[in-house]
C-alpha cells in the first residue's frame, strides 16, 4: 500500500540528518499531537493540550537549542551548511500534524537569525540568550515583532518602503535603548514569548534603511506587556496577540547587527520564512492525502471503492501530482538557501524574490486543489473528523503569513522585470 513516503524527496539535497530527524518528528507527532490536535481549537488561550507536545519536542529532546553554538549548549544548526533542508523535513513532519504547532516551531528560531547566521554571527548576544534555551526542559518561545496596526506587513517591504512606515521608536539613552510603541501578530507572543526580537526605527518616518533597528527584549522587562491571544479562524497553536513597549528600556548592545546591516539581514527571515511556507504546505497535504486514501477507499460507488471512479481519479490524480510539484520544488528551494554559493546569500533580493514565488504558487496550488478534494468528500470534506477541513482552515491563514500573496507578487515582480516603484 502506497503512504507518504513514496511521494519524492531529492536525495541528493537531504541532510546526513535526515533520517534521524525523521524518524524523531514522525514518532512525535503520531504519538503527542495527532491524537489531541482537533482538540487545539479550543485550547487557543491556555495550551492544556497543546504545551506537553512541545515540552517534550523543545524542551526534553532539546530542539530549542538547535541554533545555538555547540559550545554553548547547542547543536550548532547555524553554522551548517545544511540548515534549511534539515528545516525542512522538520517542518514536513511537524506540519502533517498540525500547521500552527509547525509556524510556532519555526517563528521560534527567526529572531536568532540576526545573531546566529554567519558572516554576522553576535557572539555576545548568544551567549547572553543561550542559557535560557539551552540550559532547561521547558519549552521557551521567542517572537519577532514586525507587524504593526498603521502599516500591517508593509516593514517586510523593505527595498521600498524602507522602514518609512515603522512606528515602534527606540532612542537611545546614555547607553540604553527607550523602545516605545505597539506590534500585531506576532508568533509565540499572548503571554508565551520569553524574548522579542522588536523591529523598530531610530528616526521616524526615515526611509534610510540605516534607521531600522532589530532590538532584543526579555518579556519580564518593565513596561512590556503581551495581550490576550487572538480568536482565529485556525492554527490555535501558533498564539498571536498585541504587544506593547512603553519606555522599555533594554542595554545599547542588545541591537542585533546595527545601522544597515538589520535591514540588510531581514532579508534572511523572508527567504527562509516563504522556504518554511511550502514545507508546511507540503506536510499538510501529505495528510491530506492519507486521510483522502482512507476515503476512496472505504467508501463505495457501484459496489467498487470510489477511487476507481474515473472522474474521480483525475481529482485523485491532480492533488497526488501537486504534492509531487510542491516537495520537489521545496526542497530545491531549501538548498537554494544553504548553497550561498551557487545561489547567493540568504538575504540576497533575487534569492527572496523565488523563495516567495515559489511559495505563493505552492500555496494556491494547495488552495485550489484541497477545495476539490473536500468538494469530493462532500459533507465529509468539513467534518472535523476527516482533518482535511483542518488543514484547510490553517494554511488558509498561513497564505496571510509574512505578507501574504500580494507582496510575495510584489517581490516577485519587481526583481524579475526590475521594477522601480513596486
Amino acid at each position: 500500500m502506497r503512504t507518504i513516503d513514496d511521494f519524492t524527496r531529492p536525495l541528493e539535497y537531504v541532510s546526513p540528518m535526515d533520517g534521524l530527524l525523521g524518524s524523531i518528528f514522525r514518532d512525535w507527532v503520531e504519538k503527542e499531537v495527532i491524537p489531541y490536535r482537533r482538540q487545539f481549537d479550543e485550547d487557543y488561550r491556555e495550551h492544556h493540550l497543546i504545551h506537553p507536545p512541545f515540552k517534550k519536542l523543545l524542551g526534553e529532546y532539546g530542539l530549542q537549542r538547535m541554533i545555538f553554538p555547540e559550545d554553548l549548549g547547542g547543536w550548532g544548526m547555524g553554522r551548517s551548511h545544511y540548515m534549511c533542508t534539515a528545516a525542512f523535513r522538520m517542518f514536513e513532519e511537524i506540519a502533517r500534524a498540525d500547521t500552527g504547532m509547525a509556524l510556532a516551531f519555526g517563528a521560534l528560531f527567526w529572531p536568532f537569525l540576526f545573531i546566529a547566521l554567519e558572516p554576522h554571527e553576535n557572539r555576545r548576544l548568544l551567549e547572553e540568550f543561550a542559557p535560557m534555551f539551552c540550559q532547561t526542559t521547558e519549552p521557551v518561545f521567542a517572537a519577532l515583532c514586525m507587524t504593526e496596526p498603521q502599516g500591517g506587513s508593509d516593514i517586510e517591504n523593505i527595498e521600498i518602503v524602507r522602514g518609512s512606515t515603522i512606528r515602534t521608536t527606540a532612542v537611545l539613552d546614555g547607553d540604553e535603548w527607550v523602545i516605545n510603541g505597539h506590534k500585531l501578530w506576532p508568533s509565540n507572543t499572548g503571554g508565551l514569548a520569553r524574548l522579542m526580537a522588536v523591529v523598530c526605527t531610530t528616526n521616524p518616518g526615515s526611509d534610510d534603511p540605516r534607521d531600522i533597528a532589530v532590538i532584543y527584549v526579555t518579556s519580564d522587562t518593565p513596561g512590556v506587556t503581551q495581550g490576550p491571544p487572538y480568536e482565529k479562524a485556525g492554527m490555535a497553536a501558533d498564539m498571536n496577540s498585541d504587544v506593547w513597549f512603553e519606555n522599555v528600556r533594554v542595554p545599547s548592545w542588545y541591537r542585533a547587527c546595527g545601522p544597515g546591516d538589520d535591514a540588510k539581514y531581514f532579508g534572511e527571515i523572508m527567504s527562509t520564512g516563504n522556504m518554511g511556507i511550502i514545507a508546511w504546505i507540503s506536510g499538510a497535504m501529505m495528510n491530506i492525502y492519507e486521510r483522502l486514501t482512507e476515503f476512496v477507499n472505504r467508501k463505495k460507488y457501484r459496489g467498487l471503492p470510489l477511487k476507481e471512479n474515473d472522474a474521480v481519479a483525475g481529482i485523485l490524480a491532480d492533488f497526488a501530482a501537486n504534492i509531487e510539484a510542491i516537495r520537489i520544488v521545496g526542497y530545491q528551494c531549501a538548498r537554494m538557501c544553504d548553497r550561498h554559493d551557487l545561489y547567493g546569500p540568504l538575504w540576497d533580493p533575487g534569492l527572496v524574490a523565488k523563495m516567495r514565488a515559489q511559495r505563493y504558487l505552492a500555496m494556491d496550488r494547495f488552495i485550489e486543489v484541497t477545495g476539490r478534494v473536500m468538494n469530493l468528500m462532500e459533507c465529509f470534506g468539513t467534518d472535523r473528523e476527516w482533518d482535511v477541513e483542518k488543514h484547510w482552515r490553517d494554511l488558509k491563514i498561513l497564505q496571510l503569513v509574512e505578507g501574504s500573496k500580494q507582496l510575495c507578487q510584489i517581490e516577485t515582480a519587481r526583481w524579475f522585470y526590475e521594477c522601480q516603484t513596486l
